[in-house]
């Protein structure tokens, strides 16, 4: 395979790594959230501040996946490299 193939295959895997993770880390807060509300109404505000907290840290983690994903694909610094030692 070229250098080009394995970059795109490697910003689809960390791709769907990166989803993958981060869905079940959310699909994990929601649920903890929605037990801990059943368990004690009266604390929903807090536990509903905190969840969204948690939820947007743990998009964050998914927003740098795609950013990375996107470097390896159109902003490779390795590339000049890659095309020097191809050419001999």
């Amino acid at each position: 395979m070229t250098f080009f193939a394995w970059c795109m295959l490697a910003a689809g895997i960390g791709m769907g790594l990166g989803s993958f993770g981060t869905g079940i880390g959310q699909g994990l807060a929601i649920k903890s959230a929605v037990e801990g509300v059943a368990r004690n109404p009266n604390a929903s505000g807090k536990i509903m501040t905190t969840m969204m907290i948690g939820l947007a840290m743990i998009e964050s983690l998914a927003i740098y996946v795609f950013v990375v994903a996107m470097i390896i694909l159109f902003a490779n610094p390795f590339t000049a490299q890659v095309m020097e030692l191809a050419a001999k």
